[in-house]
């Protein structure tokens, strides 16, 4: 005798499937500015589709390209992705830097001059060019009095994001541009972290 068939709907029904988590390494030229708006961007974001690990370590660019490389092989390929943050400030090393990064297979998000011309758009556009760390200090201050580079308070920040996002990419649209000031290319990392 034939076997029948099975009734349509009469076999177990199968879940819905989940995508797993992109797994992305952030390593910050600085100890504690990059980390803490990272940090504090993951923590609001809450993505389950990226998965974000940032470290900090106070180096030259190309120190921390080869620090970023040497993470990814201990790490036995547990990240998808690597991305280093680092700024152009008085660092010689920023070309080479980007060029062993881009070889390696990582990712870079350069400001020029420093991080904080990123956090300066959360509040403000900012087209003129800006020398040093010590110019633009001051414009930052106006949005945010007695800022300290050793505690970002990501709070502060926050409602901000979508503009620094914008201003950013019409001063650089390629994210790549580190030899243009001023510069960011930290909106190409934060939409990656945004990405679902």
């Amino acid at each position: 005798m034939a076997r029948p068939f099975p009734r349509e709907g009469s076999g177990r029904r199968r879940g819905p499937t989940r995508r797993s988590a992109q797994t992305v390494l952030v390593v910050c030229g600085s100890k504690e500015t990059e980390r803490q708006y990272l940090q504090g961007l993951r923590e609001h974001l809450r993505n389950p589709a990226v998965s974000v690990v940032v470290r900090g370590k106070a180096c030259s660019p190309s120190q921390l390209v080869d620090y970023a490389k040497k993470q990814r092989v201990l790490s036995k390929g547990s990240f998808d992705e690597v991305w280093c943050v680092f700024d152009v400030d008085q660092f010689v090393d920023v070309a080479e830097a980007a060029v062993a990064a881009r070889k390696a297979g990582i990712r870079v998000a350069v400001s020029n001059p420093c991080f904080e011309l990123w956090l300066l758009l959360h509040f403000a556009p900012q087209t003129a060019h800006i020398p040093t760390y010590k110019k633009l200090l001051p414009l930052l201050q106006k949005h945010v009095p007695g800022y300290d580079k050793t505690r970002v308070d990501f709070a502060l920040y926050r409602d901000g994001r979508a503009d620094a996002v914008e201003r950013a990419r019409k001063l650089d649209p390629t994210g790549g541009d580190h030899a243009r000031n001023p510069s960011t290319g930290i909106w190409r990392l934060v939409e990656r972290m945004e990405e679902r």
